[in-house]
């Protein structure tokens, strides 16, 4: 059975932390280890995550020096982990308990290198307020102008990240970055259509801020894939008008 890797980075997410670690430690695929990365500097809730890294000796606690950021973190998780596999979960997020072991297995049988699933996603109260179906993605182009895909639904092989493929230093959007460099590197992001994930959506977190995704969205085509500063602004709005439409 393969080692599977989970990280998670953590920052003023107290009230649902327990849940999402509980979440992992309650699939029914055993082999894992939990990466968890603490990153806020004002330490203010760090006796209650060591608290919970003591709920199973397969927790690992990192605690960074500075605020780096979920991206720079997942990376720092990424590193210090000993599987092949990589699963990744935002603390406010969780899975359903199957989640782990269907999904390995999909990957294994289509011999894939990374995988996403289908999602729900609730309010602050666990409020179901919408879904969204996974989908094939074999080109960037498909995704560019609409990032459908889940953080904390994706699997992948370890060996697709490496210096140059890795999630970059954005507040918002990082993920949709390290999708879009996967697959320029001709990996097919392939769907898995189950609805095994409970992602959260709260007014109060970064990814809410109309103004940092505008920012991040702008560094996504302009910086980091090297779209021109007018193709850039298009692109832009068409993903403004796709998340706006979803």
């Amino acid at each position: 059975m393969d080692l599977i890797s989970i990280i998670i980075p953590y920052y003023k997410k107290k009230k649902f932390i327990k849940g999402a670690i509980k979440s992992v430690l309650n699939q029914t695929y055993k082999n894992i280890e939990i990466i968890l990365i603490y990153d806020d500097p004002e330490r203010e809730d760090l006796d209650y995550i060591k608290s919970i890294k003591n709920l199973d000796k397969r927790i690992k606690l990192i605690i960074n020096n500075k605020n780096y950021g979920a991206g720079f973190s997942r990376n720092i998780g990424i590193k210090s982990s000993k599987a092949n596999y990589i699963a990744f979960l935002d603390s406010d997020d969780r899975w359903l308990k199957n989640k782990l072991e269907k999904q390995i297995n999909f990957l294994k049988k289509n011999n894939a290198y990374i995988c996403h699933t289908s999602y729900k996603i609730v309010d602050h109260d666990n409020k179901l307020v919408a879904y969204r179906k996974a989908k094939n993605y074999s080109n960037y182009k498909d995704l560019i102008k609409s990032c459908d895909i889940g953080l904390s639904t994706v699997m992948l092989k370890k060996k697709i990240i490496n210096s140059k493929c890795q999630f970059p230093n954005l507040k918002t959007k990082e993920d949709f970055v390290l999708w879009l460099k996967i697959l320029k590197k001709n990996f097919n992001i392939i769907a898995l259509n189950e609805y095994l994930t409970i992602w959260r959506r709260l007014d109060n977190s970064l990814s809410s801020s109309v103004i940092q995704k505008l920012l991040d969205g702008f560094k996504v085509y302009y910086l980091y894939m090297r779209y021109s500063f007018l193709s850039s602004l298009y692109l832009l709005l068409c993903l403004s008008f796709n998340y706006l439409k979803k």
